[in-house]
């Protein structure tokens, strides 16, 4: 019995940044075609564009939202052609533009609701355009999860050897301190600890969490919020698995590379991220915990300074595509 493949809607991103570019050059790959059935949500002129600028040749089915997807070509990658935009000008940030990576994302999302899409994979946007085009914007997982009533969810950033889970993501440093409640990373514990088991099958995780201060607080005398908040919370998710810390960060994440844990809980963004990207700058991923669906990105932005110059490294994103599909498979039962 043959296994239907998974559906897998790719939004665009900025359309002045790399995200078209690196899409086309990833759905070159013939052995990533075969992974999925594919469907940009994006703009074709936008595409075509790009594609003169790198010399990319891609054959392309324009569809629209209600269409027979299954109706696609073996050899066709779907589109679904959202806005219009008949000027580009790469690596310039314009509230059309902001404006336009929004609206793939609207599209992806209605395309979900419909059942036409399994699993979603977004490139880089750019908050700054979004937001001045008139929808304050923090990111991509921030708005998924609002816009699926979710609010239970977290950053899980992938690449190498690490797992690393955030608690805060895109808030300034100044507001972290008094962002860490007991509540926020007990739940971020738990959701680390939930995907390990369902998405990546490992029954019995071993979970390192960092602290917020140096030396993690050294017991209150260089801060209190690993006594006050951190380890009240880590005792109060004990019963569902095996979580240990606070412990300092730059020996928590020496102990994870050598795989004495199977996943970070990060308290804020720099502090997961900075390690995971002097690693595996290239090939990380990032996946949303906590949706109804699959969604996976690469781990990097626009990349306005390289856009339309066929500088841009693909590999975040065929390692996003690889990973949608993988937990996808899991989520339907299928791996």
């Amino acid at each position: 019995m043959r296994i239907k493949k998974l559906t897998c809607g790719i939004t665009m991103g900025d359309p002045a940044g790399i995200g078209p570019e690196i899409i086309l050059k990833t759905l070159k790959d013939k052995r990533v075609r075969q992974l999925a059935n594919f469907f940009i949500i994006g703009n074709s002129f936008v595409l075509r564009k790009t594609a003169q600028a790198i010399k990319a040749k891609l054959k392309l089915k324009v569809m629209q939202g209600d269409d027979d997807f299954s109706e696609k070509g073996e050899k066709e990658i779907g589109l679904i052609d959202v806005g219009n935009i008949s000027r580009l000008e790469f690596g310039q940030a314009q509230e059309a533009y902001g404006l336009a990576a929004l609206d793939y994302i609207k599209a992806a999302l209605k395309l979900r609701k419909k059942g036409k899409i399994d699993i979603l994979v977004t490139a880089p946007v750019n908050k700054h355009t979004i937001s001045q085009a008139g929808c304050p914007f923090k990111g991509h997982t921030e708005y998924l999860a609002k816009a699926c009533k979710i609010k239970n969810f977290a950053m899980m950033l992938l690449g190498g050897p690490f797992k690393v889970v955030l608690v805060t993501r895109h808030i300034a440093l100044k507001d972290v301190p008094k962002a860490l409640t007991k509540k926020n990373i007990y739940q971020t514990l738990m959701l680390a600890a939930g995907a390990l088991k369902k998405y990546f099958g490992i029954r019995h995780p071993r979970i390192g969490v960092c602290g917020l201060n140096p030396h993690a607080g050294d017991n209150g005398i260089l801060g209190k919020e690993e006594n006050m908040v951190i380890r009240p919370a880590i005792n109060m998710a004990k019963t569902q698995g095996s979580f240990i810390g606070p412990l300092a960060a730059d020996t928590l994440f020496y102990l994870a590379l050598h795989k004495k844990f199977d996943a970070v809980v990060a308290m804020y963004h720099d502090q997961g991220l900075i390690p995971l990207k002097t690693y595996a700058l290239d090939q990380g991923v990032n996946f949303t915990l906590g949706l109804p669906f699959v969604r996976t990105s690469c781990a990097h932005g626009t990349a306005y300074d390289i856009a339309g110059k066929n500088k841009a490294n693909p590999e975040s994103m065929i390692e996003a595509i690889k990973l949608a599909v993988q937990l996808g498979a899991k989520s339907k039962g299928r791996g």
